[in-house]
């Protein structure tokens, strides 16, 4: 894994590029589904999801990739991307930390979810800054490496909203 923290830029070419690719997917998606999509969109960040970054942020030490991913974007939500994707919001991640805690992965410090696909299993970023995936959908289940970073997270959901994996 390289050292390179996220950046927000990058984030934000992401952001434009992944949403112009949900429009062309969903543009055709009644045609080859034979039912309408649902919401798919990258929202984001608010004033709002700022403050709930912000109250995350001093409720446990979070990953500084996370910080920057919802400085920028508030909620990722893919449900007809392949079994569907769907990245929480920090109000969402805050409320899950306080009722469930952080997870155990391996030999990492604690992980944070927050994100999980249509099965329900649960995606978490550990200090490390990898990002690892439940393999079932359980807050106790075993996690194995997903990416390396939340940027390889992100690259591999763009690559599957263009048909790419």
């Amino acid at each position: 894994m390289s050292g390179e923290r996220l950046d927000a830029e990058w984030v934000r070419g992401w952001c434009e590029r992944t949403s112009a690719g949900l429009s062309a997917l969903m543009s055709s998606f009644l045609e080859t589904h034979g039912y309408p999509p649902g919401g798919n969109a990258v929202v984001l960040a608010t004033d709002e999801s700022h403050g709930a970054t912000g109250a995350l942020v001093d409720l446990t030490p979070i990953p500084s990739d996370l910080t920057t991913l919802y400085w920028v974007v508030c909620e990722i939500s893919m449900p007809d991307v392949e079994h569907g994707y769907f990245v929480h919001p920090a109000s969402t991640v805050a409320e899950h930390l306080r009722e469930y805690g952080s997870v155990q992965i391996d030999d990492e410090p604690p992980g944070i979810v927050f994100a999980s696909d249509g099965g329900g299993r649960l995606f978490a970023v550990a200090g490390s800054g990898r990002v690892w995936r439940s393999a079932t959908a359980s807050w106790l289940a075993d996690f194995e490496v997903t990416a390396e970073s939340v940027q390889h997270f992100l690259e591999q959901l763009g690559r599957r909203v263009a048909g790419r994996t």
